[in-house]
């Protein structure tokens, strides 16, 4: 995960960056807001995100995807 300050606009963007995060957590890394209100990992991940607290990047165009047509991009 690298750098943008706020929650994405997209929501399945939203759910990949917030489990990423709980993954993250589960495996013993620290969480980034100073008394999370949960102690579940995914409610910590989604409080970072809401609070602006997480870094992330999104891809510019996955390889392989499909265009508007349906068919294959060249990568």
């Amino acid at each position: 995960m690298t750098v943008l300050n706020q929650a994405p606009e997209n929501k399945f963007a939203y759910v990949v960056v917030a489990a990423r995060r709980a993954r993250q957590l589960m495996a013993g890394a620290p969480p980034m807001v100073d008394h999370p209100r949960s102690h579940k990992p995914t409610r910590v991940a989604i409080e970072e995100l809401n609070a602006g607290i997480l870094e992330y990047k999104l891809p510019d165009s996955p390889e392989g995807a499909d265009d508007k047509e349906g068919k294959r991009r060249k990568p």
